[in-house]
């Protein structure tokens, strides 16, 4: 069975894109259907709320971080036994970076690939008629990207949503939803984005809210007849992160929380055993493990108890003396020696690298990147190429002694610079990989 999908597009960030998508997926997988939630681009955390609302695992498809026979087999992989795909655009719906066509890493890239149509949600507070003019430019921006039906979102009335949704329709476009302003559907948010799954006591809940919107205000029945076959070319997994060891010791718990499904997907579809543990809990690798990953997330809200964590601290020594370990952007900041809190409290970290970060100088790094490897490390051989993505607001504050992991590009490949430490069997970076290049 091959699912059939729609992808979920907006002008811009904060239209309302997550809050429909996670309404749709829980209101249908309610309804009994196998629904499967997918995110364009490098984004971690919706993919977290889509496994949520569905029971089944979330998936990102970048176009531009994705060689396209990878993109192809996690898409392909994603429509199996499954009875709908439904994929949330980041941002706004053609927002990319120059690159090639079809690697600029919008959503508007997978529509035109896979042929599906878009779902376009507009937030139409603070206008009226205006949003035909908008709609009407999606529509007719690129002939290969087809827009197949409007939600209208925030409405203040009946009258606002006659107003809207009338304009709209007389320019050829069904109106498929209408949501009246609501603040309670709004997830929360902090500085990377949304609350993450896990951390809600009433995760459920509001998902079971949203949904309770979704049946409400849209019309599911006509947004699944929308929705077209999701047949992608095939595609193999050759240029998927390759298991960094036989046995991985993957820190998880509320300060390590940043792995992209495909990847960990990927290692045990590869053979590979994920042993994880809790470094807020005092936990540490298992003897048993031959490599410790520590993704990234949010230390600098937990750095005084990860400081406090006699047995972690000791067991990681133990353990780097003779097995590879690799941080990744949180991880990287706990393998330094010091990482300094919003309030500029200093708190000593693991020091198996030498240098030190800040959360009180705060500055936001986002974007592609593409790493060259300087030598072996988890992340694969010296020479390699890997693409992924940096997102994070702590700054270097003393950079160590240590040798750099990785020279640095962007994502048109512009040179940055050396990136990232490696000290004897330890490396990390504030870089996130998702997949060779």
């Amino acid at each position: 069975m091959t699912a059939r999908a729609i992808i979920i597009g907006a002008p811009r960030s904060g239209s309302g894109k997550t809050s429909v998508t996670i309404g749709i997926l829980r209101a249908l997988t309610r309804r009994g259907l196998k629904v499967r939630g997918a995110k364009s681009g490098p984004d971690y955390i919706d993919p977290g709320f889509h496994t949520a609302a569905t029971g089944l695992s979330g998936v990102n498809l970048d176009s531009w971080a994705m060689p396209p026979s990878l993109l192809n087999a996690l898409a392909t992989q994603a429509a199996d036994d499954t009875d709908f795909v439904i994929l949330e655009s980041a941002m706004g719906l053609f927002d990319g970076i120059p690159a090639a066509p079809g690697r600029t890493g919008s959503a508007a890239d997978l529509a035109r690939l896979y042929g599906l149509p878009v779902l376009l949600v507009l937030d139409v507070s603070g206008q009226s008629t205006t949003a035909a003019a908008v709609a009407k430019g999606f529509a007719t921006y690129d002939p290969d990207v087809r827009m197949a039906g409007v939600v209208l979102n925030r409405l203040g009335s009946e009258r606002h949503r006659r107003l809207s949704g009338d304009a709209i329709e007389a320019i050829g476009l069904p109106v498929v939803g209408a949501i009246l302003r609501d603040p309670t559907l709004n997830l929360p948010e902090r500085h990377l984005g949304l609350v993450q799954a896990g951390e809600y006591d009433d995760l459920m809940a509001h998902l079971d809210r949203l949904a309770d919107m979704a049946e409400k205000s849209l019309d599911l029945d006509a947004i699944m007849a929308l929705a077209s076959p999701l047949t992608p070319a095939p595609g193999g997994f050759d240029d998927a992160l390759s298991p960094p060891g036989q046995r991985i010791a993957l820190a998880e718990d509320a300060a390590f929380t940043f792995l992209y499904p495909h990847v960990a997907a990927h290692w045990r579809k590869a053979g590979a055993e994920i042993v994880p543990f809790s470094p807020l809990a005092d936990e540490a690798p298992h003897d048993g493990c031959d490599v410790c990953w520590l993704p990234g997330g949010y230390p600098e809200l937990h750095a005084g108890k990860l400081a406090a964590a006699t047995n972690f601290r000791a067991r990681m020594a133990r353990f780097a003396a003779t097995k590879p370990i690799h941080g990744e952007c949180g991880g990287f900041m706990v393998l330094g020696e010091a990482l300094e809190d919003a309030s500029g409290e200093g708190h000593a970290m693991l020091g198996l690298l030498g240098h030190s970060t800040s959360f009180a100088k705060r500055k936001m790094n986002l974007g592609y990147r593409e790493a060259r490897l300087r030598a072996d490390c988890p992340l694969g051989k010296q020479g390699a190429l890997i693409r992924g993505h940096e997102f994070h607001y702590a700054q270097m504050i003393a950079t160590g002694n240590d040798e750099p992991l990785a020279d640095l590009a962007d994502g048109q490949g512009s040179p940055i610079g050396a990136s990232g430490y490696r000290r004897g069997h330890v490396s990390g970076t504030f870089f996130h990989a998702i997949a060779r290049g």
